[in-house]
């Protein structure tokens, strides 16, 4: 008797265990788990006068409901890009975020770093001088972006 009862202690002790590490398992869970973090790409003109890539991280607060203030301004628009699509060397029109809502593309720096881009990934470009970047629609679907300028204003 002694020894069904220590082996039903030690199965109820492993199925905690298991959903424990196992999150998706138990609603309780859900608390373990961390956010992806959100990353906006920086674009911007270096004193080269190319144009550079930085990665900015999203900051929010601890209980991931906080919002992150972007510098947006007026005047957002919806863009759509064809497969194929490619805009040679140019400079942003104004500072402004790009955000893709579907679809593909990349950036190439001067160096030859190549960007991709897909649903999700948010730029902010700030070369508004210099050579500047290529942009191209990669795959077979158009590429659609939403534009939101940046204020100079803080």
């Amino acid at each position: 008797m002694n020894s069904k009862r220590g082996m039903l202690i030690g199965i109820g002790l492993l199925s905690v265990c298991v959903l424990m590490l196992h999150p998706a398992l138990c609603a309780s869970g859900a608390a373990a788990q961390t956010s992806k973090p959100v990353k906006i790409t920086r674009l911007f003109t270096g004193p080269d006068g190319q144009t550079h890539a930085e990665e900015i991280e999203a900051k929010f607060g601890p209980r991931g409901t906080d919002g992150f203030r972007l510098m947006a301004g007026a005047g957002a628009e919806i863009r759509r890009a064809a497969p194929g699509r490619v805009a040679d060397w140019h400079t942003a029109p104004r500072r402004q975020y790009v955000i893709t809502l579907s679809g593909h593309g990349e950036v190439e720096l001067v160096d030859g770093t190549k960007i991709e881009l897909g649903p999700g990934s948010i730029d902010l470009a700030e070369d508004l001088t210099g050579k500047g970047h290529i942009t191209r629609v990669v795959g077979n679907e158009d590429r659609v972006t939403i534009a939101i300028p940046v204020s100079d204003q803080k």
